[in-house]
């Protein structure tokens, strides 16, 4: 039903991009040729007709024909989608433990110097946006300071090989995804963690002679997971539609270069196809962490039976 609602709200936004027959033929078309391609891209039709053959072609697994490549959306897209996935699969690898580590870290010495320190620093770089935060890292790492890494990915859009066969053009990107989404989840464990750290029942664990590391695994993880659990998938689910800049900074033959370069083209198929695939991104990963939040929460296993 989400995804259904969400595919209505993408077909009407695309409408307002305007004529994409006008934007394929340029201002100077003549209106034979503007009324001949219109028919030939079923452009004519009333627009619930052409929802509804939208519609069955998705459920077909057909996402339409690119109006400005002339070719598949399935084909144009199946190579830049999967960039993005690794993208963001790499990202996700970094962020989660980094954001964990921080956050226990910071609970641990709760109001001293190092709990104290670690706040600014997230707090510092969760006031800058992504697109900020990259510039950032290129002037830092490829232009000004030093010249380590290379500050876009240009050689695999060129050549056609996959990102992940030049590892150094991922660093930057990776880099800036890991800085955008760290400073918000570790602050959500941080607070869960200290909330749980000051409970009876883990208080009790140290007057019982439970080692401290004991006590925090056994006892505070484990029931301060669950926020951590909702605020890394929808932090996850945000890279789905952050790395659209994140992309396009940093030139990456992912989601985000495409979308950019459709919007431009006024190619409504592509934008339809990957509005709704970055939408069906949140909903899957917000399904799945629910399912794990209930896994991990015996009072939610016994409610549910």
């Amino acid at each position: 039903m989400t995804l259904w609602l969400i595919s209505v709200l993408v077909f009407v936004t695309t409408q307002a991009l305007g004529d994409p027959a006008r934007a394929i033929l340029g201002r100077s078309a003549t209106p034979d040729r503007l009324a001949a391609l219109r028919e030939r891209l079923h452009l004519d039709q009333p627009p619930l007709e052409r929802y509804l053959s939208w519609l069955g072609g998705l459920l077909r697994g057909d996402l339409g024909t690119s109006l400005a490549a002339q070719e598949p959306v399935s084909t144009l897209i199946g190579a830049r989608v999967a960039n993005s996935s690794v993208l963001v699969a790499v990202s996700a690898v970094l962020i989660i433990p980094l954001a964990f580590l921080l956050a226990l870290v910071a609970a641990r010495r709760h109001g001293r110097v190092t709990d104290h320190a670690v706040q600014v620093g997230m707090l510092a770089v969760a006031a800058l946006p992504e697109f900020v935060i990259g510039i950032l890292l290129v002037a830092m790492f490829s232009t000004t300071v030093f010249r380590w890494l290379p500050s876009v990915s240009m050689s695999a859009s060129v050549s056609g090989a996959p990102p992940w066969a030049d590892p150094l053009s991922m660093i930057l990107p990776v880099a800036t995804l890991a800085l955008a989404v760290v400073p918000y989840v570790s602050r959500i464990l941080r607070a869960s963690l200290i909330e749980v750290l000051e409970s009876d029942y883990v208080e009790m664990a140290r007057l019982k002679g439970v080692p401290e590391r004991l006590a925090v695994r056994r006892h505070a993880l484990s029931n301060a997971i669950v926020p951590g659990i909702q605020v890394t998938a929808l932090q996850l689910a945000w890279l789905a539609g952050g790395v659209v800049v994140v992309e396009y900074l940093f030139q990456y033959p992912g989601i985000g270069v495409s979308l950019v370069d459709a919007v431009r083209n006024r190619d409504i198929p592509v934008i339809q196809a990957l509005a709704l695939l970055i939408a069906a991104i949140y909903v899957v990963v917000n399904l799945i962490a629910d399912a794990l939040t209930i896994l991990v929460t015996p009072r939610l296993r016994t409610a549910t039976r």
